[in-house]
């Protein structure tokens, strides 16, 4: 059974910045977070295909450090803050699926540009705000496949476990100016990159069997995750890597929940 409802944090007066918030795990963060209360930016190279409640859309390619200071730096001129960061925007296109020598240069390249050097300048440029008011809080959605990996993903299993380590590393490095930091790392989860990748993998049903709880995730539950690391609740919590999986990661050397699709 899927659950069903929202998270009730209150977020009132918090500023919250989203990457990659037009769809998928990014819509369901931005519109969790406008339900408590946040003032909320998505930060994203698309617009969302219908405007979210309570969440103002800048474009952004997080690709490049000039648009990461730029939106980043657009929040600090109407708030003179930055209270939480979620870095989540990602891309992992179904042909990078292939073994590394089989992998073009231009999706590697690509890859590492969006789904780490993005978090990379979002952060960067979030975090000297954060260091003036003594707060904030940063959290990189990574991926289960940053724990374990699998064949076929040359370029994002690497890529993700580095989010996993970004975390740990700025965790450490500003846990005394107030900030915390964490990641969280989701499973298969019914968003438009998982669906595109799907046939790759063996299909829905398949991938939903690999997970204990026997179905994909949802959007909301990953949300969810990101709200109660993001909260005072978890005011004691930095550093650490949250699976939101299904179970999967309770899988050891014995199993390959990502076999290849010919398998």
């Amino acid at each position: 059974m899927r659950p069903q409802g929202t998270v009730k944090f209150d977020n009132t007066d918090r500023i919250v910045i989203v990457t990659g918030g037009s769809s998928g795990i990014g819509e369901a963060i931005c519109r969790e977070f406008a339900r408590s209360g946040a003032t909320v930016y998505s930060a994203d190279i698309t617009e969302p295909e219908s405007p979210i409640e309570g969440v103002t859309h800048l474009p952004c390619n997080t690709a490049t450090d000039e648009d990461c200071e730029r939106v980043v730096q657009t929040v600090i001129n109407q708030h003179r803050a930055i209270d939480v960061l979620v870095n989540n925007a990602a891309i992992q296109p179904p042909g990078s699926y292939v073994p590394l020598h089989e992998l073009p240069t231009s999706l590697w390249n690509r890859i590492v540009d969006i789904n780490l050097t993005g978090y990379t300048w979002m952060a960067m440029h979030s975090l000297r705000q954060m260091q003036q008011q003594k707060s904030g809080c940063v959290i990189n959605i990574a991926s289960g496949q940053g724990h374990r990996t699998a064949r076929g993903v040359a370029a994002y299993g690497p890529v993700k476990a580095a989010n996993i380590m970004q975390a740990r590393q700025w965790a450490l490095e500003y846990a005394r100016d107030g900030i915390r930091v964490a990641s969280v790392s989701p499973g298969a989860i019914d968003t438009p990159l998982v669906r595109a990748s799907l046939n790759q993998q063996g299909g829905e049903a398949a991938i939903a069997n690999r997970h204990p709880l026997g179905r994909i995730g949802t959007p909301e539950e990953v949300a969810a995750a990101v709200l109660w690391l993001s909260s005072d609740a978890a005011s004691f919590v930095t550093g650490t890597d949250l699976e939101v999986d299904g179970g999967l990661g309770a899988f050891g050397a014995f199993a390959d929940p990502y076999p290849m699709a010919d398998d």
